[in-house]
């Protein structure tokens, strides 16, 4: 009776478990639920016994389990395609500007993909003289679909046994929802991983080179003109690729390029919407080149 009274008195401290005892009486049994793992590890890393990191990535890979394809895959509106009957000089440049490896080839629509090319086997034409003998269909790999509601660890350990890096993701009624990389997947386990193309989420612009800079569409003209000292005009338009819109008068496609007073723009990723991604050089001075 006294025991039982004591249990059930909340200002009776014995009932508080230090991380310990918590430990302890976690291992000292398996763990039944996703919630005592949960517990196990924020316990571990509150005591430093692993780190954050390690945390984020053990987490990261539980979350996969239930997440699905349709979860992190890029929308087929969005989606850079390489149409079957463009040639070589038509798309190469989307290929090259775009910072992707991988790209589906499509017949007519999205719906219609034929097959996957991929940029490294392009390289060797880019120094062949006589490009007039290529052709699409020798170049093209077999499309690797998926239906979205795998799950993201299934479609994780197809990739490693196939030795894909893209699946086209189909909706439930056969159509094209979307693509999905591998790279899409372990960024779901280990955070953003950036290469020379992304830009961060706290900032527009981003450094690749000398004078060579990639710029989010969305950045405020007047953000803008402070950080390339540049007086573009911000009474019509509020954004960069508004400008840029504005100059070529239609919306621009990937690939296309222009000059605005000293600066060369180029649309390195557009959809059917927007211009999301430009590439902005600052043009050489030419006034010595007499």
């Amino acid at each position: 009776m006294n025991t039982e009274e004591r249990s059930n008195d909340p200002g009776d401290r014995s009932s508080d478990k230090s991380w310990i005892d918590k430990i302890f009486d976690i291992f000292s049994s398996t763990p039944k639920t996703r919630e005592d793992v949960n517990e196990l590890l924020q316990v571990a890393t509150a005591n430093q016994l692993i780190g954050r990191d390690e945390f984020s990535i053990i987490a990261g890979a539980m979350e996969v389990t239930e997440s699905h394809a349709r979860d992190v895959m890029v929308p087929r509106t969005q989606m850079i395609v390489v149409k079957a009957s463009d040639t070589l000089e038509e798309f190469l440049h989307t290929v090259i500007d775009s910072g992707h490896s991988r790209f589906p080839v499509v017949a007519d629509t999205a719906d219609d993909i034929i097959g996957i090319l991929h940029a490294k086997d392009l390289l060797p034409l880019i120094l062949d003289k006589n490009r007039d003998t290529f052709n699409m269909a020798d170049y093209l790999r077999e499309p690797f679909k998926v239906p979205e509601s795998m799950r993201l660890n299934t479609l994780l350990r197809s990739f490693r046994e196939n030795r894909n890096h893209m699946a086209i993701v189909i909706d439930e009624y056969g159509g094209v929802a979307g693509l999905i990389t591998i790279e899409d997947i372990l960024e779901e386990i280990v955070g953003d991983i950036e290469d020379e193309f992304d830009v961060a989420q706290d900032t527009p612009v981003r450094s690749i080179g000398n004078n060579d800079y990639i710029v989010k569409g969305q950045m405020e003209i007047e953000e803008f003109n402070a950080q390339f000292d540049t007086d573009f005009d911000d009474s019509d338009v509020d954004t960069i690729a508004g400008l840029v819109t504005q100059h070529v008068g239609h919306l621009p496609q990937s690939g296309e390029s222009l000059s605005i007073g000293d600066l060369q723009f180029k649309v390195v990723y557009a959809d059917n919407r927007r211009v999301h991604l430009l590439r902005v050089q600052e043009l050489q001075d030419n006034n010595n080149a007499s």
